[in-house]
Protein backbone atom coordinates (compact mmCIF):
# COMPACT_ATOMS: atom_id res chain seq x y z
CA UNK A 1 0.00 0.00 0.00
CA UNK A 2 2.56 2.10 0.85
CA UNK A 3 4.28 1.35 -2.58
CA UNK A 4 0.99 2.26 -4.38
CA UNK A 5 0.82 5.59 -2.36
CA UNK A 6 4.10 6.52 -3.67
CA UNK A 7 3.46 5.87 -7.20
CA UNK A 8 -0.37 7.96 -6.86
CA UNK A 9 1.16 10.93 -4.92
CA UNK A 10 -0.67 10.32 -2.12
CA UNK A 11 -1.43 9.26 1.39
CA UNK A 12 -1.34 5.77 2.98
CA UNK A 13 -4.85 6.79 3.93
CA UNK A 14 -5.93 7.48 0.70
CA UNK A 15 -4.74 4.05 -0.70
CA UNK A 16 -6.70 2.23 2.16
CA UNK A 17 -9.90 4.06 1.15
CA UNK A 18 -9.90 3.35 -2.04
CA UNK A 19 -8.75 -0.44 -1.88
CA UNK A 20 -11.51 -0.98 0.52
CA UNK A 21 -14.52 1.23 -0.99
CA UNK A 22 -14.79 3.77 1.73
CA UNK A 23 -15.62 7.22 1.24
CA UNK A 24 -13.05 10.06 1.35
CA UNK A 25 -11.59 10.04 -1.54
CA UNK A 26 -12.74 10.85 -5.58
CA UNK A 27 -14.05 8.28 -8.01
CA UNK A 28 -10.94 10.21 -10.30
CA UNK A 29 -8.62 8.77 -7.50
CA UNK A 30 -9.96 5.71 -6.82
CA UNK A 31 -9.67 4.73 -10.61
CA UNK A 32 -6.53 6.13 -10.33
CA UNK A 33 -5.32 3.82 -7.72
CA UNK A 34 -7.30 0.40 -8.30
CA UNK A 35 -5.43 0.55 -11.66
CA UNK A 36 -2.17 1.20 -9.79
CA UNK A 37 -2.70 -1.48 -8.02
CA UNK A 38 -3.36 -4.08 -10.75
CA UNK A 39 -0.25 -2.80 -12.43
CA UNK A 40 1.64 -3.74 -9.12
CA UNK A 41 -0.09 -7.05 -8.71
CA UNK A 42 -1.56 -5.81 -4.86
CA UNK A 43 -2.98 -8.48 -2.73
CA UNK A 44 -4.42 -7.97 0.84
CA UNK A 45 -2.25 -9.71 3.41
CA UNK A 46 -4.35 -11.98 4.99
CA UNK A 47 -2.41 -12.30 8.64
CA UNK A 48 -3.11 -8.61 8.67
CA UNK A 49 -6.50 -8.83 7.54
CA UNK A 50 -7.02 -11.47 10.46
CA UNK A 51 -5.95 -8.82 13.19
CA UNK A 52 -8.89 -6.55 12.44
CA UNK A 53 -11.03 -9.82 12.66
CA UNK A 54 -11.31 -10.82 8.82
CA UNK A 55 -12.06 -14.19 8.19
CA UNK A 56 -8.85 -16.65 6.92
CA UNK A 57 -10.94 -17.74 4.69
CA UNK A 58 -9.17 -20.88 5.24
CA UNK A 59 -9.12 -24.51 6.79
CA UNK A 60 -6.31 -26.63 8.25
CA UNK A 61 -5.43 -30.56 7.50
CA UNK A 62 -2.50 -32.01 9.85
CA UNK A 63 -1.17 -35.18 8.49
CA UNK A 64 0.52 -37.23 10.65
CA UNK A 65 2.41 -38.73 7.34
CA UNK A 66 5.60 -37.81 5.41
CA UNK A 67 4.66 -35.64 2.18
CA UNK A 68 6.38 -38.49 0.40
CA UNK A 69 3.75 -41.40 1.64
CA UNK A 70 0.74 -39.07 0.23
CA UNK A 71 2.17 -40.13 -3.26
CA UNK A 72 1.26 -44.52 -2.49
CA UNK A 73 -1.20 -43.66 -0.08
CA UNK A 74 -4.51 -43.46 -2.06
CA UNK A 75 -7.01 -42.68 0.61
CA UNK A 76 -5.53 -39.54 1.78
CA UNK A 77 -4.87 -38.25 -1.97
CA UNK A 78 -8.98 -39.05 -1.86
CA UNK A 79 -9.63 -37.40 1.18
CA UNK A 80 -7.92 -34.83 0.51
CA UNK A 81 -9.90 -34.21 -3.09
CA UNK A 82 -13.01 -34.31 -1.41
CA UNK A 83 -11.90 -31.45 1.40
CA UNK A 84 -11.39 -29.91 -1.61
CA UNK A 85 -14.17 -29.99 -3.44
CA UNK A 86 -16.28 -28.41 -0.91
CA UNK A 87 -13.96 -25.94 0.19
CA UNK A 88 -13.80 -24.65 -3.50
CA UNK A 89 -17.34 -24.22 -3.57
CA UNK A 90 -17.22 -21.85 -0.37
CA UNK A 91 -14.14 -20.20 -1.76
CA UNK A 92 -11.82 -20.88 0.93
CA UNK A 93 -8.10 -22.24 0.58
CA UNK A 94 -6.22 -25.63 2.45
CA UNK A 95 -3.80 -25.08 4.92
CA UNK A 96 -1.82 -28.57 4.69
CA UNK A 97 0.91 -29.48 7.55
CA UNK A 98 2.50 -32.90 7.52
CA UNK A 99 3.89 -33.67 10.90
CA UNK A 100 5.48 -36.88 13.22
CA UNK A 101 3.83 -36.50 16.45
CA UNK A 102 0.87 -35.51 18.60
CA UNK A 103 2.58 -33.17 20.09
CA UNK A 104 4.08 -31.72 16.78
CA UNK A 105 0.57 -31.30 15.84
CA UNK A 106 -0.61 -29.48 18.44
CA UNK A 107 1.97 -26.76 18.36
CA UNK A 108 0.63 -26.20 14.84
CA UNK A 109 -2.74 -25.72 16.00
CA UNK A 110 -1.58 -23.68 18.55
CA UNK A 111 0.70 -21.21 15.99
CA UNK A 112 -2.66 -21.47 13.63
CA UNK A 113 -4.49 -20.19 16.61
CA UNK A 114 -2.26 -17.28 17.53
CA UNK A 115 -1.99 -15.98 13.76
CA UNK A 116 -5.49 -16.15 12.68
CA UNK A 117 -4.16 -18.13 9.88
CA UNK A 118 -7.25 -20.56 9.89
CA UNK A 119 -11.03 -20.48 10.76
CA UNK A 120 -11.03 -24.46 11.51
CA UNK A 121 -9.27 -27.66 10.97
CA UNK A 122 -10.55 -31.18 10.40
CA UNK A 123 -8.45 -33.83 12.40
CA UNK A 124 -8.10 -37.38 11.12
CA UNK A 125 -7.23 -40.38 11.92
CA UNK A 126 -9.14 -39.98 15.52
CA UNK A 127 -7.63 -41.82 18.66
CA UNK A 128 -8.96 -43.30 21.65
CA UNK A 129 -9.46 -40.49 24.20
CA UNK A 130 -7.73 -38.09 21.62
CA UNK A 131 -5.54 -35.03 22.96
CA UNK A 132 -5.97 -32.87 20.05
CA UNK A 133 -9.62 -32.66 20.95
CA UNK A 134 -8.70 -30.72 23.96
CA UNK A 135 -6.42 -29.24 22.50
CA UNK A 136 -8.80 -26.97 19.74
CA UNK A 137 -11.57 -26.69 22.39
CA UNK A 138 -8.88 -24.98 24.76
CA UNK A 139 -7.91 -22.43 21.86
CA UNK A 140 -11.51 -21.78 20.44
CA UNK A 141 -10.37 -23.32 17.68
CA UNK A 142 -13.50 -24.97 15.50
CA UNK A 143 -12.89 -28.53 14.73
CA UNK A 144 -14.51 -31.15 12.83
CA UNK A 145 -13.32 -35.03 13.05
CA UNK A 146 -12.84 -37.44 10.04
CA UNK A 147 -13.58 -40.46 11.43
CA UNK A 148 -15.08 -41.46 15.24
CA UNK A 149 -17.57 -42.18 16.32
CA UNK A 150 -21.08 -40.78 17.59
CA UNK A 151 -20.31 -41.01 20.81
CA UNK A 152 -17.50 -38.15 20.31
CA UNK A 153 -19.82 -35.44 20.71
CA UNK A 154 -17.71 -33.71 17.86
CA UNK A 155 -18.98 -32.54 14.55
CA UNK A 156 -17.69 -34.55 11.77
CA UNK A 157 -18.23 -38.01 9.58
CA UNK A 158 -17.93 -41.27 10.60
CA UNK A 159 -18.33 -44.75 8.83
CA UNK A 160 -19.33 -48.19 10.56
CA UNK A 161 -17.15 -50.69 9.43
CA UNK A 162 -18.55 -53.74 10.97
CA UNK A 163 -20.95 -54.21 8.00
CA UNK A 164 -18.51 -55.21 5.85
CA UNK A 165 -16.82 -56.59 8.10
CA UNK A 166 -18.84 -59.68 8.50
CA UNK A 167 -19.46 -60.05 5.00
CA UNK A 168 -15.34 -60.01 4.51
CA UNK A 169 -15.12 -62.89 7.24
CA UNK A 170 -18.41 -64.66 5.61
CA UNK A 171 -16.44 -64.78 2.44
CA UNK A 172 -13.70 -66.37 3.88
CA UNK A 173 -15.27 -69.05 5.85
CA UNK A 174 -17.55 -69.73 2.78
CA UNK A 175 -14.05 -70.31 0.57
CA UNK A 176 -13.49 -72.94 3.55
CA UNK A 177 -10.48 -70.70 5.16
CA UNK A 178 -9.80 -71.47 9.20
CA UNK A 179 -6.89 -69.56 9.74
CA UNK A 180 -6.89 -65.66 8.79
CA UNK A 181 -4.16 -62.94 9.71
CA UNK A 182 -5.09 -59.49 9.94
CA UNK A 183 -2.72 -56.92 9.50
CA UNK A 184 -4.10 -53.75 10.79
CA UNK A 185 -3.05 -50.00 11.33
CA UNK A 186 -1.79 -48.50 14.42
CA UNK A 187 -3.34 -49.06 17.95
CA UNK A 188 -4.93 -46.75 19.53
CA UNK A 189 -6.67 -45.65 16.30
CA UNK A 190 -10.66 -45.41 16.44
CA UNK A 191 -11.24 -47.07 13.53
CA UNK A 192 -8.61 -49.70 14.24
CA UNK A 193 -10.64 -50.69 17.39
CA UNK A 194 -13.72 -50.90 15.28
CA UNK A 195 -12.15 -52.96 12.62
CA UNK A 196 -10.10 -55.03 15.17
CA UNK A 197 -13.58 -56.14 17.56
CA UNK A 198 -16.27 -56.54 14.43
CA UNK A 199 -13.59 -58.91 12.56
CA UNK A 200 -12.96 -61.19 16.16
CA UNK A 201 -16.55 -61.48 16.63
CA UNK A 202 -17.00 -62.12 13.04
CA UNK A 203 -14.44 -64.98 13.26
CA UNK A 204 -15.44 -65.87 16.46
CA UNK A 205 -18.96 -66.59 15.17
CA UNK A 206 -17.73 -68.69 12.43
CA UNK A 207 -15.08 -70.80 14.31
CA UNK A 208 -12.04 -69.11 12.84
CA UNK A 209 -8.77 -68.78 14.03
CA UNK A 210 -7.29 -65.02 13.98
CA UNK A 211 -3.89 -63.66 14.36
CA UNK A 212 -3.69 -59.96 14.52
CA UNK A 213 -0.46 -57.70 14.04
CA UNK A 214 -0.17 -54.14 13.92
CA UNK A 215 1.15 -52.17 10.64
CA UNK A 216 1.79 -48.83 10.33
CA UNK A 217 -0.08 -48.37 6.76
CA UNK A 218 4.03 -48.73 4.47
CA UNK A 219 4.53 -51.27 2.16
CA UNK A 220 7.77 -51.86 4.02
CA UNK A 221 6.01 -53.17 7.41
CA UNK A 222 3.51 -54.83 5.53
CA UNK A 223 6.42 -56.28 3.48
CA UNK A 224 7.83 -57.90 6.82
CA UNK A 225 4.86 -58.63 8.96
CA UNK A 226 3.99 -60.73 6.05
CA UNK A 227 7.23 -62.49 5.96
CA UNK A 228 6.82 -63.26 9.33
CA UNK A 229 3.08 -64.67 9.22
CA UNK A 230 4.11 -67.06 6.74
CA UNK A 231 7.14 -68.35 8.55
CA UNK A 232 4.18 -70.04 10.87
CA UNK A 233 4.42 -73.62 11.16
CA UNK A 234 0.31 -72.72 11.36
CA UNK A 235 0.58 -70.24 9.03
CA UNK A 236 -2.73 -68.30 8.04
CA UNK A 237 -4.36 -69.46 4.40
CA UNK A 238 -5.31 -65.82 4.19
CA UNK A 239 -4.27 -62.37 5.14
CA UNK A 240 -6.39 -59.10 5.56
CA UNK A 241 -4.62 -55.94 5.17
CA UNK A 242 -6.09 -52.65 6.68
CA UNK A 243 -4.68 -50.95 3.57
CA UNK A 244 -3.77 -51.18 -0.57
CA UNK A 245 -0.27 -50.21 0.38
CA UNK A 246 0.42 -53.13 2.34
CA UNK A 247 -1.73 -55.72 0.83
CA UNK A 248 0.17 -54.89 -2.43
CA UNK A 249 3.55 -55.25 -0.61
CA UNK A 250 1.86 -58.85 1.19
CA UNK A 251 0.52 -59.73 -2.76
CA UNK A 252 4.76 -59.46 -3.67
CA UNK A 253 6.15 -61.13 -0.88
CA UNK A 254 3.80 -64.43 -1.29
CA UNK A 255 5.13 -64.28 -4.96
CA UNK A 256 8.89 -64.58 -3.37
CA UNK A 257 7.78 -66.80 -1.56
CA UNK A 258 6.40 -69.12 -4.18
CA UNK A 259 3.05 -68.83 -2.85
CA UNK A 260 0.17 -69.15 -5.24
CA UNK A 261 -2.61 -66.28 -4.81
CA UNK A 262 -5.23 -67.65 -3.76
CA UNK A 263 -4.78 -71.26 -3.92
CA UNK A 264 -2.07 -71.26 -1.57
CA UNK A 265 -3.15 -67.85 0.05
CA UNK A 266 -5.94 -65.12 -0.21
CA UNK A 267 -5.08 -61.50 0.00
CA UNK A 268 -7.57 -58.98 0.99
CA UNK A 269 -7.56 -54.66 1.10
CA UNK A 270 -9.46 -52.89 3.63
CA UNK A 271 -9.15 -50.13 1.31
CA UNK A 272 -9.10 -49.92 -2.34
CA UNK A 273 -7.56 -48.24 -5.75
CA UNK A 274 -6.25 -48.52 -9.25
CA UNK A 275 -3.21 -50.71 -7.99
CA UNK A 276 -5.67 -53.09 -6.10
CA UNK A 277 -7.07 -53.50 -9.66
CA UNK A 278 -4.01 -53.87 -12.02
CA UNK A 279 -1.88 -55.96 -9.68
CA UNK A 280 -1.92 -59.84 -10.72
CA UNK A 281 -4.05 -61.16 -8.94
CA UNK A 282 -6.85 -58.25 -8.96
CA UNK A 283 -7.32 -57.97 -5.19
CA UNK A 284 -10.22 -58.66 -3.17
CA UNK A 285 -11.29 -55.20 -1.73
CA UNK A 286 -13.52 -53.06 0.71
CA UNK A 287 -14.74 -50.14 -2.05
CA UNK A 288 -15.62 -46.37 -0.22
CA UNK A 289 -16.38 -42.80 -1.37
CA UNK A 290 -13.59 -41.44 0.53
CA UNK A 291 -13.76 -37.83 -1.58
CA UNK A 292 -17.54 -37.54 -0.70
CA UNK A 293 -16.28 -38.67 3.29
CA UNK A 294 -13.76 -36.63 3.07
CA UNK A 295 -16.31 -33.16 1.59
CA UNK A 296 -18.95 -34.48 3.81
CA UNK A 297 -16.55 -34.44 7.05
CA UNK A 298 -15.45 -30.33 5.51
CA UNK A 299 -19.27 -29.68 5.44
CA UNK A 300 -19.59 -30.33 9.13
CA UNK A 301 -16.35 -28.02 9.79
CA UNK A 302 -18.46 -24.86 8.02
CA UNK A 303 -21.22 -25.54 10.75
CA UNK A 304 -18.84 -25.77 13.25
CA UNK A 305 -16.98 -22.30 11.77
CA UNK A 306 -20.45 -20.37 11.97
CA UNK A 307 -21.19 -21.40 15.58
CA UNK A 308 -23.47 -24.67 15.20
CA UNK A 309 -22.60 -27.84 17.08
CA UNK A 310 -24.15 -30.77 14.62
CA UNK A 311 -24.15 -34.06 15.96
CA UNK A 312 -21.51 -35.98 13.91
CA UNK A 313 -22.80 -37.67 10.40
CA UNK A 314 -22.67 -41.26 9.38
CA UNK A 315 -20.79 -41.61 5.68
CA UNK A 316 -21.47 -44.07 3.07
CA UNK A 317 -20.42 -47.52 4.40
CA UNK A 318 -18.04 -49.72 2.61
CA UNK A 319 -18.74 -52.45 0.39
CA UNK A 320 -16.65 -55.49 -0.23
CA UNK A 321 -15.22 -55.78 -3.61
CA UNK A 322 -14.59 -59.86 -4.49
CA UNK A 323 -11.85 -60.10 -6.98
CA UNK A 324 -9.14 -62.88 -7.88
CA UNK A 325 -7.46 -62.49 -5.39
CA UNK A 326 -9.25 -64.65 -2.98
CA UNK A 327 -10.69 -68.23 -3.43
CA UNK A 328 -10.81 -71.91 -1.77
CA UNK A 329 -8.81 -73.14 0.15
CA UNK A 330 -6.18 -76.04 -1.81
CA UNK A 331 -6.66 -79.17 0.61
Amino acid sequence: MADIARRAGVSRIAVSYALNGRPGVSADLRRRILGIAREVGYRANGPALALHGAAARAVGLVLMRSSAALTVEVFRRQLIAGIQAELAVRGFGLALQFVTGLDEEAQVYRRWSAERRVDGVLICDPLIDDPRIAVVRRLGLPAALAGGTPADGMPGAWVDDTGWTRDLVEHLAGLGHRRIARVSGPAGMVHTTIRDGAMQAACAKHGLDLTLVRGDYTGAVGATLTRELLGRDARPTAIVYDNDVMAIAGLGVAGELGLAVPGELSVVACEDSPLCQVVGPPLTAIRRDIAGYGSLATAQLFAAIEGERPPPVQAESGRLEIRRSTGPVRR
